[in-house]
């Protein structure tokens, strides 16, 4: 599974208009699942995701997790992310997982971030969403659990 993870002071997912999630401050997480990924790609990345030590504490410094500074999490899917670039302009997708396991694998990922007792907002998987967002720091990382685990 593949994260792209920013720190926010606030953050919100749309779709047609209606808010499906928003949060103040906290993570959002662009959640793209591939091929091949299972449930425990899901619960490691929610850990992992979870884990980050990105928020400042009282003097200044980069120490505290997500739940440590009162944070929330929004969870977008992103199958997106999953797209190799390395040939010619358009992305290729083969690596990206098919719709049902990828729901799947998005679905672990909340419920693991909300068993650490971490609140979670959400899109809506495969939907045309537009995602508002304000970068805290500006702070965003990239996490593939292809690649840390």
């Amino acid at each position: 599974m593949r994260a792209v993870v920013q720190r926010v002071s606030r953050a919100s997912v749309s779709i047609d208009g209606e808010t499906s999630g928003q949060i103040g401050v906290g993570l959002l997480v662009l959640v793209g699942a591939a091929e091949g990924d299972t449930e425990a790609d899901a619960r490691a990345l929610a850990s992992k995701v979870a884990g980050l030590r990105i928020f400042n504490d009282a003097d200044g410094k980069m120490n505290l997790d997500v739940q440590q500074a009162g944070g929330a999490i929004l969870a977008v899917s992103q199958f997106t992310l999953l797209g190799d670039c390395r040939k010619g302009r358009r992305p290729s997708f083969v690596k990206a997982g098919r719709p049902e396991p990828a729901k799947l694998r998005y679905e672990q990922y909340i419920e693991a971030t909300r068993d650490l007792g971490i609140e979670v907002e959400t899109g809506i998987f495969q939907a045309n969403m537009q995602v508002e967002l304000v970068n805290d720091g500006p702070v965003t990382l990239l996490i593939d659990t292809d690649k840390v685990f």
